[in-house]
């Protein structure tokens, strides 16, 4: 069970594993990826690259969950399905895997209680209040696993949140975690090495705050550092995979041919685009901006390598809501939450990707495939069936939605908005590179290859994809915290609809957990 990331590495570990929140891709192996529905119990399989996993154990390995004891019922559930699951891999690995749920009460070897030893870990707990015949009792609940194997161990969490009860949206989310969550730990304590990552920064990337959320993800799996590609001769040896997330300056001929080459050495590409400048801040002095070309010039590198990220607006029925004055004047707003159709959820293509929820994006574009020998092409993210797209220069006004769309004009389904080509890649550089440029090049130590090893690389057209938002702290009571402070929301969760939510506000109820950080 990989991330998108991590499908890159595949070759490492033998097997391409499923997710997000999660993601199960699936495109060369030829395993069977999805878990089906075999009974009216849904009781479930699980995937051929999670029995893959499992089959390399080569001693005990060990899970204690201690979801167990009183709590609500969507709590009950989810405890219901993590025996389900790991029953499953029981099966699979009937000498080397052992579960058992215990009470966080319980004590453990060197006389701790469990709970304090998870404390001390830093696991999720739950303060909750359970009403019983006597009245109500405090209960404090830790729903997470504990993973070990050859005397390390991996926490897993079960419920990605804090909330003291779960609605069925959310319990289904964290149903369809449940096998990445524990693949996932597994496969670090089973692979010790971390690839290397080198994220861009030579072209206006961001380097913020909003990437906090990003480099938690990666830098406990991977080998992650900074690259500026406009003062490295070449990408270094020991970078696998090479992350571009919204340049938004442009490309120089010397450095797309560092990134033609980089692929051309069999190195990875996983790129989140904006094709054109459209940014929410554009709306601070005046309800409408016009969306216009960033110049990135990488246009011709992609083409090359068999797709191209247009220069258009996704539109989509099926969208995240934002805040949009209706009514009152620049001093005194009448706001309201309204559904924003250029923040489409994206969704998992057709038996190419699974995962736990809608993926959501900002002002992305669409994709087309290009015919190219040797590559084959995979889509990854696609719209709803109640899509469109606009040319760009475009007009973009929040008056657009104070009204009821043209539902007329939605008429495209399955856009592709992130795509996945692998084989082998010819240069864009093959014949066009001067013996000036080849000196140079060999001077440096690098050998100029016009056509690539069998790679991977993954477009997205959505350079916001991977990125976080900021909301106000809050205390204890669910209020703004006196002190100030922001902090991070989860990768691609709207700040709006998260705060929210949070603070039991009306529009809470458009909140919706979307699985970006378990798609990168």
């Amino acid at each position: 069970m990989k991330t998108v990331a991590q499908l890159f590495f595949k070759k490492r570990y033998g097997v391409v594993l499923a997710l997000l929140f999660f993601v199960v891709i699936n495109l060369v192996a030829g395993l069977a990826p999805l878990r089906l529905d075999l009974t009216k119990e849904k009781r479930y399989t699980v995937s051929a690259a999670t029995e893959k996993l499992l089959g390399e154990l080569s001693s005990p390995l060990e899970v204690n969950v201690f979801l167990t004891g009183e709590f609500p019922s969507g709590f009950r559930k989810l405890a219901g399905s993590t025996q389900q699951l790991l029953s499953l891999f029981k099966q699979l690995q009937p000498t080397q895997l052992r579960y058992q749920f215990l009470s966080p009460g319980t004590a453990t070897a060197n006389g701790r209680s469990w709970g304090d030893s998870l404390l001390s870990r830093g696991a999720l707990n739950i303060n909750l209040t359970v009403q019983k015949e006597a009245g109500q009792s405090s209960n404090i609940i830790f729903p997470v696993a504990l993973v070990s194997y050859q005397g390390r161990s991996q926490l897993v969490n079960l419920f990605p949140g804090a909330s003291r009860s779960i609605s069925q949206t959310e319990l289904n989310t964290a149903e369809a975690l449940l096998e990445y969550q524990f693949v996932s730990a597994i496969e670090k304590l089973l692979h010790t090495d971390k690839p290397g990552i080198a994220y861009e920064t030579g072209h206006g990337e961001p380097v913020d705050e909003r990437t906090y959320q990003l480099r938690v993800a990666l830098q406990d799996d991977y080998e992650l550092r900074t690259l500026d590609l406009t003062r490295q001769q070449a990408v270094p040896q020991g970078v696998d995979l090479l992350l571009l997330v919204k340049p938004t300056m442009p490309f120089l001929e010397q450095e797309k041919f560092k990134l033609d080459q980089f692929v051309m050495r069999g190195g990875k590409l996983l790129c989140f685009i904006d094709n054109l400048y459209a940014e929410m801040d554009s709306f601070a002095r005046k309800p409408d901006m016009v969306a216009f070309d960033r110049g990135l010039d990488l246009q011709d590198l992609f083409f090359r390598y068999g797709a191209r990220i247009n220069t258009d607006l996704l539109m989509d029925l099926r969208c995240e809501f934002t805040y949009v004055q209706v009514g009152g004047t620049a001093d005194q707003p009448q706001n309201e939450f309204l559904p924003w159709n250029y923040f489409p959820l994206l969704s998992a293509a057709e038996s190419k990707l699974r995962t736990p929820g809608y993926i959501g994006t900002r002002f992305a574009h669409s994709i087309d495939t290009i015919a190219v020998p040797g590559v084959s092409k995979y889509p990854l993210l696609v719209s709803s069936e109640r899509a469109r797209t606009i040319s760009t220069p475009a007009l973009v006004s929040l008056n657009e939605n104070s009204t009821l769309p043209e539902n007329e004009k939605f008429n495209r389904s399955a856009i592709p908005a992130a795509v996945l080509l692998e084989g082998r890649f010819s240069s864009l550089y093959k014949n066009r590179v001067s013996m000036a440029q080849l000196d140079a090049w060999k001077a440096g130590g690098q050998t100029f290859r016009s056509s690539s090893e069998p790679t991977a690389i993954i477009l997205a057209a959505d350079g916001d994809l991977p990125l976080n938002e900021y909301i106000p702290v809050l205390d204890a009571s669910g209020q703004i915290d006196a002190r100030g402070g922001m902090e991070p929301v989860e990768m691609g969760w709207n700040k709006y609809t998260r705060f929210e939510a949070l603070t039991q506000g009306a529009a809470g109820k458009y909140f919706i957990p979307v699985a970006n950080r378990e798609f990168v």
